[in-house]
């Protein structure tokens, strides 16, 4: 029989949402903590919240993840030494607790509103320039080719959810000004209490003229990511958007090479431009590019594409600027 014990394990994390009953019945199987994939997503999360509204996004995600799994987790509030939550001396408290962490919410909601609005109030505030948002699964290479286009500094790094906040850049490509924005990586079975609480983040995405769709084509399950990111789209309201599809870190994509002769081993071999354009990836999307933003591969093809989207879109948004063209 399993026992936790013989592998010093203290902590299990499931790949899936985990009902109250459910993590209290594991929990008392496996005597050890149990986290499930919402709470393990929220910890990351709040570990990457850096300004005041990803933080308070965050904070009101936890608290709705907490309230119906109060009673499970009280007796770990008692010993943890940081967390949401209150800290009591046990169940006899737990419907007040319940009722505070309730009011917290609602203050939570209260001033994630008044941020709300005058977020919405800033991208009024922006005109009629064309947006580009750019999208995709978290740590596909967003913030690095907002840096590229835009000639800015925004925090990128390789790991899960390193952008949290919208940075919005005025970028020019010609002679054609567009307001550029980057936005938080999406992932499978993203938390509902996320989607709610990102809600003013996400309409960035619902606004933009075009949406660059980045896909980080070196991922051995990139379709899947895409597909995430497609039903992520559809389920906020933006999945009418055109949309160019940019496959990026082609330095570091390999395919499998098998030689003629069965007996020697299998090889792995770069693609160069011109296959990645023929090649059956190049079908994933009906505009499509292949660059690499770290290496600055095939740049101006991708900067070409959106020239020509944003063209036609400020045309008919700025009709006697056609003397520009």
């Amino acid at each position: 029989m399993y026992k936790r014990q013989d592998n010093e394990i203290d902590v299990a994390i499931f790949d899936d949402e985990l009902s109250p009953s459910q993590l209290r019945n594991i929990e008392k199987i496996l005597e050890c903590r149990i986290l499930d994939r919402n709470n393990l997503i929220l910890d990351i999360f709040a570990s990457r919240a850096r300004t005041a509204h990803a933080k308070t996004q965050v904070e009101l995600a936890q608290y709705e993840y907490l309230l119906p799994r109060l009673t499970r987790m009280w007796t770990h509030l008692e010993r943890q030494k940081g967390g949401i939550g209150m800290r009591g001396p046990g169940e006899t408290e737990i419907e007040t607790d319940r009722r505070i962490i309730r009011d917290k919410i609602v203050r939570l909601k209260e001033k994630l509103e008044t941020i709300d609005k005058q977020m919405a109030s800033q991208r009024k505030n922006r005109g009629q320039m064309v947006r580009v948002g750019l999208v995709g699964y978290t740590n596909v290479g967003k913030s690095t080719l907002m840096n590229l286009l835009s000639k800015s500094e925004v925090f990128a790094e390789n790991k899960l959810f390193a952008t949290l906040d919208t940075t919005v850049r005025k970028v020019v490509i010609g002679n054609l000004p567009f307001l550029l924005t980057d936005t938080v990586g999406f992932i499978r079975k993203l938390p509902h209490q996320l989607i709610e609480s990102f809600k003013s983040t996400l309409d960035e995405v619902r606004e933009a003229d075009v949406l660059l769709h980045v896909v980080d084509i070196s991922h051995p399950e990139f379709e899947e990511q895409m597909r995430v990111v497609n039903d992520t789209l559809n389920e906020i309201g933006a999945k009418d958007k055109e949309v160019i599809v940019v496959f990026n870190k082609i330095d570091a994509f390999t395919y499998i090479k098998k030689d003629e002769d069965d007996l020697e081993p299998s090889t792995r071999e770069n693609l160069s431009l011109d296959d990645l354009r023929t090649s059956w990836m190049s079908r994933l999307g009906k505009d499509c590019v292949f660059i690499s933003a770290e290496q600055k591969l095939n740049i101006d093809e991708l900067k070409e594409l959106l020239y020509a989207k944003i063209k036609v879109i400020h045309v008919e948004r700025y009709p006697f600027d056609n003397l520009l063209f």
